[in-house]
């Protein structure tokens, strides 16, 4: 690309942007949000009180979405890592619209904003940016001409725009409040002439715009350079090669008044951008165009089919009979084999949900990798186990329990309630109660204990169990619907 492509810092004293629709008013970035300052008082220390990090994002796909049944994204991945390392637990709210991010920020609705954010002069007014995790610049995302692949280079190059200049009196579809309206308002300024912006909603992604493109219900947007790229992989003829602003730096925000968490994400940022790790996420996301392709088409990623995995159908009728939320069952399936029918323990666990030889045996099932009959087994396990605690009145304690008893066997879980109980813990309660006993017995000091009949456990294993199944069942209750008609 030459440099007469990119016609900057021509300063003329004119409109920068207008509307092209009468409905909507020309605002600017300078207005961004209606929540300007904090309205609560809650830095690193109060957050560690709370023992969770809340992060608002946005479900795309690059920050956070579902794939085959597992949360992923750039940001995502970022933030258990942060989480983990700061000694917190996880908790992602989604932005039902770009445009409430900073508000929801400064109304204590999160404590990060984890999301592709362009460090901007008018958004530095109202959050505090963390480092940047990289750097990007912004490109016209335009078509090419439907019959480009029998066209040579110079006559596809004749038909698009390949100077922000030719811009001047086009429309370009962006969202209101995003640093592209700002890019698009000063270049209006620098080259002397206007271009005119069509406004997109908030609720809609760069990358559904993008897709507006593609299906000429749109002529142009404007994306970050990455993010074009990505999505140019599944619609080739995009052209996304004019320029329209310099570097930029990516960034997430935090509230002004939570100074400590910066220094705390920063200093994370700094070490997390010495380790290869950081780099192999960026690519898996960013780069990695197979990956990218496989995911869009497929069924199983949660922004095209809503579903979790093939056997949806088959839990949603297993878990009928146990009255409990089918994507909570279908958490228990991901954490056992993966929805793979075909996968094998050591100990000889088989099937979608692991059901051990004996077990099996005892509830009629012949064939283990049949998926239909491994789920009506496994759940029906799941209702005696269910039946074995009806001292405990709460429903969700009692699926944990329940769930515990599936992982590593009722009479385990059955010693760490009576050794809670002999500590004057609540023998009913799970969370911070049984869980910490049932890590317990994995301790001579305490599986040799009287009140232990079973002896030793690998504890680690059904406490965490149960807290990843109800952790992956948060994401599985954002992303898709209980019932198929919602």
């Amino acid at each position: 690309m030459s440099t007469r492509n990119l016609v900057f810092g021509l300063l003329l004293p004119l409109l920068a942007c207008t509307s092209s629709s009468d409905e909507t008013p020309e605002k600017s970035p300078d207005t961004i949000g209606t929540v300007r300052e904090p309205l609560v008082e809650k830095d690193l220390a109060e957050i560690k009180t709370d023992g969770k990090l809340t992060a608002i994002t946005i479900y795309n796909s690059t920050s956070y979405f579902l794939y085959r049944g597992e949360p992923m994204g750039f940001e995502y991945e970022l933030l258990t890592r942060l989480a983990k390392d700061l000694g917190l637990e996880l908790e992602m709210v989604i932005a039902e619209d770009s445009d409430a991010l900073f508000d929801m920020l400064n109304r204590g609705e999160g404590d990060i904003i984890a999301h592709g954010l362009t460090i901007t002069k008018a958004r530095k007014q109202i959050v505090n940016f963390t480092d940047y995790h990289y750097v990007t610049h912004q490109a016209l995302v335009q078509r090419k001409p439907k019959n480009w692949r029998k066209l040579p280079g110079y006559k596809i190059e004749k038909q698009l725009i390949s100077d922000p200049l030719d811009l001047i009196g086009d429309t370009v579809h962006i969202r209101w409040n995003s640093s592209y309206y700002e890019r698009l308002q000063n270049l209006s300024k620098e080259i002397g002439g206007t271009i005119y912006v069509d406004t997109v909603p908030g609720d809609v992604t760069t990358e559904e715009i993008i897709k507006m493109v593609v299906e000429e219900e749109i002529d142009y947007t404007i994306a970050d350079y990455n993010i074009a790229a990505i999505n140019q992989t599944y619609y080739p003829i995009l052209d996304i090669e004019t320029q329209i602003s310099f570097s930029q730096r990516i960034a997430w925000a935090v509230r002004k008044n939570s100074p400590r968490l910066l220094v705390a994400v920063n200093q994370w940022i700094t070490d997390a951008r010495k380790q290869d790790y950081y780099y192999v996420i960026y690519n898996k996301y960013f780069k990695n165009k197979k990956s990218y392709k496989r995911r869009i088409k497929s069924d199983f990623f949660s922004k095209n089919g809503g579903k979790i995995s093939r056997y949806d159908d088959v839990i949603r009728k297993y878990s009928k009979s146990l009255e409990w939320d089918w994507r909570l069952v279908s958490s228990l399936v991901y954490q056992e084999s993966r929805f793979d029918p075909q996968s094998t323990s050591w100990a000889g666990a088989g099937g979608l949900m692991q059901l051990m030889p004996g077990t099996a045996e005892d509830l009629g099932l012949q064939n283990p990798e049949d998926p239909n009959a491994n789920i009506k087994a496994g759940t029906t396990y799941l209702g005696e186990l269910w039946d074995k605690w009806k001292e405990i009145e709460d429903t969700t304690q009692r699926i944990k329990f329940t769930m515990a008893s599936y992982n590593c066997g009722y009479g385990h879980v059955k010693d760490a309630q009576r050794l809670a109980k002999s500590f004057e813990e609540d023998p009913l309660l799970w969370d911070d109660n049984v869980e910490d006993y049932i890590l317990k017995l994995s301790s001579r000091e305490y599986f040799t204990m009287p009140e232990v009949r079973y002896g030793f456990v690998r504890g680690r294993e059904p406490y965490l169990y149960v807290k990843e199944i109800f952790l992956r069942f948060e994401h599985y209750r954002k992303f898709i619907p209980k019932n198929s008609s919602e």
